[in-house]
């Protein structure tokens, strides 16, 4: 078993690089299905998901392979090469590791005219039901049955249709649009997701060939077209882990350039890491976040973009408990998000739930303890609690961390951070 070891008492300070966006990425190479020939995904973080992701692709025909650059920094470039008729089945194995291959299912159903998508797994962080990628494919013209814990869609044909999502869901969003690029007429998706990830997909669909309109609004209009093309594209940095070097450097009191962050699509969080006290800056090609002081505790409520987003949520948990005064965290997005907050009140944090609700009340340092990460941004959490505690902090079970952050080790040493990968009996 896997654990880093964080040694707490240094601040973060230097510069660290950010690679393209792990809830983009897979995105992009799923979409690589709907064009057969060769597409070349740059910035590419090197993460197990990618990993995962890649072995979807392979079981569904496609040749793959990955390049990792030789600046450092965790990312690279992936190479899919699409068959002119992939298979259309993807195994439980693989699809239970990660939510995002469901993500297959509407490219396979629009090129293929059927799919057989085992239900995905992920992390536990609360209800990710699959209703409106359903009931979306099916006005679209799918037929879906559940069999097996297999979903089973066909579809000859998929029409254009007006769509309307009871929710702004990412995933729903996407896999949508991809459906609807090769289907004939024109699909509306309403309340559509906003996020840099949909204007991205968005974005490489359209160098594609696909006609869109409206990616980044919550109206997004899709005029089918006969077939696309393979292409080369440059994934969006990842706002996520741009965003969890910044509460780290305000929480450890530290000084961080982060090179590729784009502080446009993080207007929300960074305006709360400034009501904390925190100085923030863009600069040339990126972000700089300095804190001299114990931060504020600021309350945040966490909603689709462009609101605070929940994937930072467990980060702000941690910067409150270490902040002056008594902080209010609302999650409104995943009712799950609060289950690492036991392992944080082992290092000392004093945190009490009610509901969706998180009151934070700050301390000057925490205490170190082993913990366990339960989900990929957890883990995040945990770690920079670890950064601000004394001792040895021990986080286990970082298998969920290698899914979303490439080269987390390296990178936080490059930062003056004492932490180590280390091997326990399971």
């Amino acid at each position: 078993m896997d654990c880093f070891e964080v040694t707490g008492g240094t601040a973060l300070s230097g510069r660290v690089r950010v690679t393209g966006a792990k809830n983009s990425a897979l995105k992009l190479m799923a979409a690589a299905l709907l064009a057969s020939g060769r597409t070349t995904l740059d910035e590419v973080p090197d993460i197990l998901d990618v990993a995962i992701m890649s072995e979807v692709l392979r079981r569904l025909g496609c040749g793959v392979t990955y390049e990792r650059y030789g600046t450092g920094g965790g990312g690279g470039r992936v190479v899919v090469d699409v068959p002119e008729e992939p298979s259309t089945e993807t195994d439980y194995d693989l699809v239970r590791k990660m939510r995002a291959s469901i993500s297959v299912l509407g490219p396979l159903v629009a090129r293929c005219g059927s799919a057989r998508v085992a239900l995905p797994g992920g992390d536990a962080i609360g209800s990710r039901g699959l209703d409106m990628h359903i009931s979306g494919l099916e006005r679209l013209g799918a037929t879906i049955d559940s069999e097996h814990g297999f979903l089973v869609a066909t579809a000859p044909k998929l029409t254009g249709t007006s769509l309307w999502l009871d929710f702004p869901s990412v995933g729903a969003t996407e896999n949508l649009v991809m459906a609807a690029v090769l289907a004939d007429g024109t699909t509306v998706v309403d309340n559509a997701a906003r996020e840099p990830e949909i204007v991205d997909l968005c974005s490489m669909l359209s160098a594609m060939g696909a006609r869109i309109e409206g990616a980044g609004t919550s109206t997004i209009t899709v005029e089918g077209v006969e077939e696309l093309r393979p292409v080369t594209y440059t994934t969006v940095p990842d706002r996520i882990v741009a965003g969890t070097w910044a509460i780290g450097a305000v929480m450890t009191r530290g000084d961080v350039v982060i090179e590729r962050a784009v502080p446009d699509h993080l207007t929300v969080a960074l305006a709360k890491l400034t009501d904390a006290g925190a100085h923030v800056e863009p600069v040339d090609g990126g972000l700089r976040v300095a804190m001299d002081d114990r931060p504020r505790c600021v309350d945040i409520v966490t909603l689709p973009y462009p609101g605070f987003p929940t994937d930072l949520q467990p980060m702000a948990v941690a910067l409150a408990a270490v902040s002056t005064g008594t902080a209010l965290i609302t999650e409104n997005v995943f009712e799950g998000r609060f289950m690492f907050v036991n392992e944080l009140v082992r290092l000392g944090a004093s945190v009490r739930i009610d509901g969706h609700h998180a009151v934070v009340r700050g301390r000057e340092r925490l205490s170190s303890a082993p913990v366990l990460a339960t989900d990929i941004r957890a883990g995040a959490g945990l770690i920079l609690a670890g950064l601000v505690s004394d001792g040895v902090t021990e986080v286990q079970d970082v298998h969920h961390v290698d899914r979303g952050y490439p080269d987390l080790v390296a990178q936080l040493s490059g930062l003056g951070a004492r932490v180590e990968r280390v091997q326990r009996p399971d």
